[in-house]
C-alpha cells in the first residue's frame, strides 16, 4: 500500500505529527475506509524512512483519538463510524495551526490584506507541488 499523503522534512511539525495528519485525512476522506487495516509499523517505516518508534507514536495517537483500534492478530484497524470525526479532528488541527500563523503575521507587522495574499500565494505553491510529484499526494 501506498500511503496516501507525505512528509515535509523541513517542516517544523513533527514527523510523527505529520503522520498522524496524514492517516487523519486518509480516513476523513474515506481512502482508509472503516475495517481497513493499516500498514504494519515497519512497513510505514521503512517507506516514509523514519524510526519506527516515530510511527508507533503516530499509531497510538490516532488510538487515542478513538480512530483506529488493535485488532489481535490483524494490527491496528480503522474503527466503524469515525470518519466524520477525523474530519473534525482535522479540521480542528488547521485552525490551530492557521491561528499560530495569524499570531506570527500579527507579530510581524502584517496586515490581514497582506497575509491573506500570502495564504494564496502559499496555496498555489501546494498546488504546484503537487502537480509536480504527479498529484497523488497531499
Amino acid at each position: 500500500m501506498t500511503l496516501p499523503f507525505i512528509l515535509d522534512p523541513e517542516s517544523p511539525r513533527p514527523i510523527f505529527r505529520q503522520i498522524v495528519d496524514g492517516l487523519r485525512g486518509a480516513i476523513a476522506r474515506g481512502s482508509l475506509a472503516a475495517g481497513a487495516l493499516l500498514p504494519s509499523v515497519r512497513t510505514v517505516a521503512e517507506e516514509l524512512g523514519v524510526n519506527p518508534n516515530t510511527v508507533h507514536k503516530a499509531f497510538s495517537e490516532l488510538e487515542r483519538e478513538g480512530l483506529v483500534t488493535p485488532e489481535r492478530g490483524r494490527g491496528m484497524v480503522v474503527v466503524a463510524g469515525v470518519k466524520q470525526s477525523a474530519r473534525t479532528s482535522g479540521e480542528d488541527a488547521v485552525l490551530a495551526r492557521l491561528a499560530d500563523a495569524v499570531r506570527h503575521a500579527r507579530a510581524s507587522g502584517l496586515t490581514d490584506e497582506r497575509f491573506e495574499a500570502l495564504l494564496r500565494r502559499a496555496k498555489r505553491m501546494v498546488a504546484d507541488l503537487k502537480d509536480s510529484s504527479g498529484g497523488g499526494h497531499e
